[in-house]
Order: structure tokens, then sequence, then C-alpha cells
């Protein structure tokens, strides 16, 4: 709830309030009732609080109102369990569509077209992310630019914040010099905060990768793999987030290639951030900003990329 918000309370409670009236003033009980309505359980008793404070007398009443809020938002929460409980596999699912364009710098430089698409499973104890991302460009005839990734990541969830986490993941970015990329993992995450407009979750544990390289050969290593979701509900309209992930891998032997492949140690680094603004309905608009960096690249890459993405998202 805002500082303005707050202190109009307060004044419209400590101007209303009346210590010996045998009833809750009128302007008390109307600020309650816009609270309750807006079924924010952080602005409610932030409202029942003042109120309370300046209407010594009218507890009772009060806490009535507040207790008839608790009792329909345990209604409303069982009713929402049992949803979730006889839904379907192929049932309650929400996503994502993004389409627009993009602007690469590292080793490449151009203009090219972005798509993307997530999907999310949320059931009773288990959650599943779906998410794939392709960007193409083409320069004077010649492809300068055509990577792809898709991901899948089931979870379990222990309680509200800790859950177990799998996931598969394919790359491909000719121009960061690999073929394809696989990579598999598990591990823990926990949600550090929860809440209506604030969520931060972070996930650690570790992996197995493959590399195919675009020059020929590949390498396959143990790895660990971290990762760390944050996203902000700055108004109704406005909406940021910052997702980062890395995966490190100790590169000493390659375990599937036909030939046994001595390297250095290597660190795969990426982060987007995104700005969404809320254009009509469904339909927002993003700006969002992307590095991705190989500590040990193959020969001839940059070991840093970077994509400006100008998009379309809608929400289903």
């Amino acid at each position: 709830m805002t500082r303005p918000a707050v202190a109009a309370a307060i004044l419209v409670a400590a101007s209303a309030s009346t210590p010996a009236a045998a009833a809750l003033p009128d302007p008390v009980r109307e600020m309650i009732d816009a609270a309750i309505a807006s079924d924010d359980k952080q602005d409610v008793a932030a409202i029942v609080k003042i109120a309370k404070a300046t209407n010594p007398d009218d507890h009772a009443e009060i806490d009535a109102l507040m207790a008839d809020f608790n009792a329909r938002q345990a209604k409303a929460a069982a009713v929402a369990l049992r949803e979730k409980q006889q839904a379907g596999f192929f049932e309650n699912w929400k996503g994502q569509g993004e389409i627009g364009g993009f602007r690469s710098t590292g080793n490449t430089r151009n203009l090219g077209i972005s798509g993307g698409l997530k999907l999310v499973k949320d059931a009773v104890k288990w959650r599943l992310n779906i998410k794939a991302r392709a960007d193409y460009e083409r320069s004077s005839g010649s492809t300068t630019r055509d990577q792809l990734s898709a991901t899948i990541e089931p979870n379990y969830k222990f309680d509200e914040s800790l859950y177990a986490y799998g996931l598969a993941q394919f790359e491909r970015d000719r121009f960061q010099g690999f073929s394809a990329r696989y990579t598999l993992s598990g591990g823990l995450g926990y949600e550090l905060v929860k809440t209506k407009d604030i969520r931060l979750a972070i996930k650690a544990g570790p992996a197995f990768r493959t590399t195919n390289f675009a020059g020929g050969g590949s390498k396959s290593s143990l790895a660990a793999l971290a990762g760390i979701d944050f996203d902000w509900k700055i108004s109704d309209h406005l909406k940021f987030s910052q997702d980062a992930g890395g995966t490190y891998a100790s590169d000493a032997q390659g375990f599937s290639s036909a030939v046994v492949v001595i390297d250095s140690d290597n660190t795969s680094l990426t982060a987007t951030s995104a700005l969404d603004a809320k254009l009509l309905g469904s339909l927002s608009a993003r700006l969002s900003y992307t590095i991705e960096h190989e500590t040990n690249p193959p020969t001839g890459r940059i070991k840093t990329d970077t994509l400006s993405r100008a998009t379309l998202v809608y929400d289903f």
C-alpha cells in the first residue's frame, strides 16, 4: 500500500473516530470495505490496524469485518486448491508468446527477428515450465544469426518455498561456435521472496553437458548449474524481470568423444533484463537486454554476445 494511501486512511479514520460511538463511523467502514474489495491482504491489514488505533471502542465490529474477509479468503483458497487437484494434465496451463526484433553485438552486429514461447503448468505439488526461443537474421543473402534454445523444467514442491527441479536444455548457436549443446541438471530451488508484487527465487545443482562444435568434434563434461529469477510488478501496467543463469563446467576430459580432450575450465553465463509495459488487455510491449558470455569459446569466437530486443508479448 502506498504511503499517500496510508496517510489518507489515517486522516479519514482519525477525523471520523468518536470514542463514545456505539457503531463504527461510516467513513471508517467505507475505508475498510474498499480495502476488502481490493482483495489485497496487505492493504486490508494496514487499514484495519489504523482503524483499530483510531477507533478503540469499535474493535469488535472491526474484528467481525476482518473475520468475514478471512473466511472468504479461506473459502476461495479451498476452491482453487480443489480445482488444481481435479484438473487434468492439459488443463490450467498459462503461457506467453513473444515476437519482435533484436540488435546483436559480439560475434555478429546486425538486426534480426526474434520469437519466444513460455508455458507453465502449476499443480498442487508440482510445476512444469517449458521455454523456447529463436533468433534469426540474414544479411546480404547469408545467414548471420541462427540461435535456438529449448528448455523443459519440472519442479516438485516440498512446501511453499522449497522445491526440487530437473532440467533438460538444448541450445544451438553456430556463431558462438557450437551446432548443439545439451544440458541435464537436477537440484534444489528456493523462493526467497514471494509477494503479490515481487518474486525472488534461486536454484542450484549438478549438471552434465555435451557440446557439439560447429567446426567438428564434441565434448562432454560434469558441471554445476546455478540460476536466479527476479520479477517485480512496479505497477498494474509496468513489470521488471531479471533472469540469470550460469553453468560452470570442469572440462578436463571428453567422456563421450572418440578422443580425449584436455581443456581449461569453462563458464557459460546468460543474463536477461526485461521491462514490460501493458498495452491492451493481454498484450504488452517488452524491451529486453541479454548478455551471453563464454569464458573459453572456440578459437576465433568473441567471449561475449549481447542482444537488445523490442518485442510484443501476449499472455494466455
